[in-house]
């Protein structure tokens, strides 16, 4: 290519920047540990709750969203960066764009890690799955993903390589698709600086969520995965890609298809049946590119598989791509309606993001690493044996783990919806299947353990190759031409079908089927942006549009009003304990949970919901209608002062600090001040007196506490609003039909709010 771009006279001399690239591999390994060690602690509260040490800082629903952060976003993230950063310089032939921009990326990307690591285990969160952080951490998510955009995208500019390789096109994908996922999604409203309410409510917001959640899987755990694929299994292999034709195709029904696939999330739920339906089509398409891209990993290894019996490096990206073609065929697998309706809120679904989060992105982090090491630290790896023992530890450690889970999840779904032979519910008492899983929760500790271990086992080993180090890293000096400007791409080959033996249309889609047309693309890297640009926002508004403009996918129930002042700063509370981490606020219309549950939820009941809490998970009972089935404020709170003298048997820990912990009646002003700005219909009245109305209610149920025969003086405790919002819940239907919301104008007759 040099040839072509200039002549001998024109080299330029440059060298890459590896020093960013050893501190985000030195950060993943660091983090990587962290997230997995939050993960066995998780684990071990669900097998016995006692091990959150009765502190509430360690409980499930705190810890459970700072376990999936630390591993996709410290974790994955950083070693997203650190592929991203060795290989680009590599394939464009050119140092990154700026130094400083580089580091302002790596020491920007820690202390979000950090600032999520303490806010979430206090209790700040906007309850939302991967989207847990609060506003002021977001925005600083946005601009320093816009810092790595930047630096990414001026090194594309100042190439010395014309065309794009297929790595590159994957990074692409990513940097732009997380751009407009993560803003659209976290749109809030602020309620002070670390809390803040989703600008969408119920089923709408349920929508983004999944549009969100399900393609931040999409473009932060496989695109960019996909990339390091593309570059570091050739490089290992010492072979070049399969082929070239499928990786084009992979690459762009994978951008376009897995947009339109977050609904199939919500089967059965209150979103529109059509969006759900539309989700699961693309997700059934998605199998085919899917697994043409595990092909095309795979049978890179032609002529090289002798390699894999003796080349750790090798074992780790085999079984991870072996991963991912099982994670994608189970994922369409898991969309369609009938096998949802018995995954969903079940271990299965937990089964399937781990063998994905694990087997795939873990695998192919460890391989990366191992074939980076040598290179970065510029000496062999210390204890070469410790790198097979790594891969069979943590092969032997995924596999009990998922299998385990997928056990689990599979007992959990066929219980819930088991009949006996006269018609009853076979097992109505929910805590029956809750009993019969630990067991399994056991299996996945020592699973996950000895994932944790071997993991550990590689940061010492990479710690002690560290040790072993040059005084001083050797810096290579690299020649290369610049483009040349007014370069013309070779003329298309025409059709090599006989001219008047078959039609002109068959010979142009002779020509369009070889792809040689996006030769031209992959020397155009802005067009090449905008195109990935384009197909990722016309595949969004594709969904977004007729959800957000159809008016009849919401019905109105007139009887639903806004929460009271008392029952909104329960939610927070609620949120803020990560209770939406283990229960549901979704009863879907099968008979098996109306039967156990109640009224199947309607879009309505949500439409002053911000965020929505249907929860994706039941560790616990669903709580959509605990208002009406448990409509006694002592049995609840016996039941969160310990658990057990309610429901025998259940892992659920005491939230003793609850009835400890004195309740901010002056929160009610500013968080329904931001209800208002939402469209929630309050009577200026009520936002005046909120503290007020929330401190009279509070009251009325601490009188109802001590006439139960409770304790007395809980009136100005945390737990009496939490108490108030979870009576609440279901308790609209059943309401005369139009009744004045606080002081408001009657919900019926409003013209908006809400949604």
């Amino acid at each position: 290519m040099a040839s072509q771009e200039g002549s001998a006279s024109a080299l330029e001399r440059f060298s890459y920047d590896d020093a960013v690239v050893r501190w985000f591999m030195g950060a993943s390994l660091l983090w990587g540990v962290v997230g997995m060690l939050v993960g066995v602690i998780v684990a071990l509260q669900l097998a016995d709750p006692r091990f959150n040490l009765g502190l509430q800082w360690l409980s499930f629903g705190r810890l459970r969203p700072l376990h999936t952060n630390a591993v996709i976003f410290a974790f994955a993230g950083n070693a997203i960066f650190a592929a991203v950063y060795y290989s680009s310089q590599r394939l464009l032939k050119a140092r990154m764009f700026s130094d400083a921009l580089s580091w302002i990326h790596f020491v920007g990307w820690q202390f979000i890690i950090v600032s999520a690591a303490l806010t979430l285990p206090l209790g700040y969160t906007q309850g939302k799955e991967y989207a847990e952080l609060e506003w002021p951490i977001d925005i600083a998510v946005v601009c320093v993903w816009v810092v790595f955009a930047v630096n990414f995208v001026g090194t594309l500019i100042r190439r010395r390589e014309r065309h794009l390789y297929v790595a590159l096109w994957f990074y692409i994908a990513t940097v732009v698709a997380i751009a407009v996922l993560y803003i659209f999604n976290n749109l809030v409203m602020p309620a002070g600086w670390l809390r803040s309410y989703s600008v969408y409510a119920g089923s709408q917001d349920a929508f983004m969520q999944w549009w969100y959640g399900h393609n931040a899987v999409a473009f932060f755990l496989t695109t960019p995965f996909l990339g390091l694929m593309y570059y570091f299994l050739p490089k290992a292999a010492e072979r070049p890609v399969f082929s070239y034709r499928l990786s084009i195709v992979h690459f762009w029904s994978l951008v376009f298809l897995y947009i339109w696939a977050g609904p199939h999330h919500l089967h059965y739920t209150a979103l529109p049946e059509w969006a759900s339906t539309l989700g699961m089509l693309f997700s059934v398409m998605l199998w085919m590119p899917s697994w043409g891209g595990m092909l095309n990993g795979l049978l890179t290894l032609r002529g090289a598989w002798h390699r894999v019996a003796t080349d750790p490096v090798l074992k780790f990206f085999v079984v991870g791509i072996t991963f991912y073609g099982m994670s994608t065929f189970e994922g369409p697998l898991l969309s369609v309606k009938s096998v949802n309706a018995l995954s969903h809120y079940t271990d299965w679904t937990i089964a399937h993001v781990h063998a994905g989060a694990l087997g795939w992105v873990g695998f192919m982090c460890f391989g990366m690493f191992y074939w980076l090491a040598p290179r970065l630290l510029q000496t062999p790896i210390a204890k070469p044996s410790w790198v097979v023992l790594h891969f069979w530890i943590a092969t032997i450690g995924i596999l009990l783990y998922v299998l385990a889970i997928y056990w689990a999840g599979l007992t959990q779904g066929l219980m819930w919806r088991a009949f006996d032979q006269d018609g009853m519910l076979q097992f109505p008492d929910f805590i029956e299947t809750v009993t019969l899983l630990v067991p399994y929760y056991w299996i996945r500790v020592v699973g996950g353990s000895l994932y944790l271990l071997g993991a550990i086992l590689m940061g010492l080993n990479l710690i002690l190759t560290w040790a072993r180090r040059p005084r001083q890293y050797e810096v290579p000096v690299y020649e290369a031409a610049s483009l040349r400007s007014g370069f013309q791409e070779s003329p298309i080959p025409g059709s090599a079908l006989p001219r008047g033996y078959v039609i002109e249309f068959a010979r142009k889609l002779d020509v369009f089927s070889q792809l040689r047309w996006h030769r031209k693309y992959e020397g155009l890297p802005i067009v090449f942006t905008v195109l990935v640009a384009i197909g990722v926002v016309v595949a969004s508004l594709g969904e977004m549009v007729p959800l957000f403009t159809r008016k009849s996918d919401v019905a109105r129930i007139s009887s639903v009003e806004p929460y009271t002042p008392l029952e909104l700063i329960g939610r927070d509370i609620y949120i803020s304990e990560g209770c939406v981490n283990c229960h549901s606020q979704m009863i879907r219309p099968l008979r098996a949970e109306t039967e156990r549950y109640g009224e199947y939820s309607k879009p309505g009941e949500f439409v002053f919901d911000h965020p929505f809490l249907w929860g994706s998970r039941r560790i616990g009972p669903d709580l959509a209608r605990t208002g009406k089935k448990i409509p006694s404020p002592l049995w609840h709170l016996r039941h969160m002062n310990q658990p057990t003298d309610t429901s025998p048997g259940s892992i659920m820990p005491p939230y003793p600090h609850l009835l400890e912990g004195a309740l901010d009646f002056g929160q009610a002003v500013e968080t329904i001040t931001a209800m208002k700005a939402l469209g929630v219909p309050y009577a200026e009245p009520v936002i005046a007196d909120a503290a007020g109305i929330a401190r009279t209610q509070a009251d009325e149920i601490a009188k109802r506490i001590v006439a139960e025969a409770g304790p007395a003086g809980l009136g100005d405790r945390k737990v009496v609003a939490l108490i108030a919002y979870l009576m609440r819940l279901g308790t609209d239907l059943d309401k005369p039909l139009v009744v004045p919301a606080l002081g408001a104008t009657p919900i019926a007759a409003q013209q908006g709010g809400g949604q």
